[in-house]
């Protein structure tokens, strides 16, 4: 499990992968087994596959840590009962701000997905206008995954701020420096 873990957070989900499948096997019942083998998976790209163990996973824990995982596999396979599902049970146990957080992204995805953004923004609301005083990683997919959705939409001087508070945070992040410049 250890050398799985590390090969996880090394990013080679593949040998993570080949290291935990024979454990999952072996201990099903296993819930760190099958959380680390579904997310390897899903970054694997393997998302039907990520999704049955993550799946095991919750009905062994009854956690919903996953679900904003589980709900992008759901989007992958253009499920959206399933999506909606699992939103209604992330929104009903309300865990952190960054789980709902993530759950509301992958939610407003998929709501876009089905040609309705007016809808998908507000999922989002305006939870882009505030900065905290410490701006984590689900802040910046936050910021741009509305500007995405902004930009989409034809708002483009809200996309364009939302972007470029997005570059100020992390230049770095994803892709937000063509976007930005993409937008003049």
């Amino acid at each position: 499990m250890a050398e799985a873990s590390e090969a996880y957070q090394e990013g080679r989900e593949r040998d993570a992968v080949r290291i935990l499948r024979p454990l999952a096997k072996a201990m099903p019942g296993a819930p760190s087994v099958r959380e680390l083998l579904g997310l390897a998976l899903y970054r694997s790209g393997q998302y039907p596959a990520a999704a049955t163990e993550l799946e095991a996973y919750v009905e062994i824990t009854g956690e919903v840590d996953q679900h904003p995982v589980l709900m992008d596999c759901a989007r992958a396979g253009r499920d959206f009962a399933q999506i909606d599902a699992l939103w209604r049970e992330l929104a009903e146990v309300s865990p952190s701000g960054e789980l709902v957080t993530e759950g509301r992204i992958v939610l407003a995805g998929s709501l876009a997905d089905r040609g309705r953004l007016s809808d998908a923004l507000a999922t989002l609301g305006k939870r882009g206008d505030s900065t905290p005083k410490r701006v984590k990683e689900y802040h910046l997919r936050l910021w741009y995954a509305i500007a995405d959705l902004e930009e989409r939409s034809g708002n483009l001087p809200r996309a364009r701020t939302l972007f470029d508070k997005v570059r100020r945070a992390d230049a770095s992040f994803a892709d937000v420096a063509e976007r930005l410049a993409g937008l003049g």
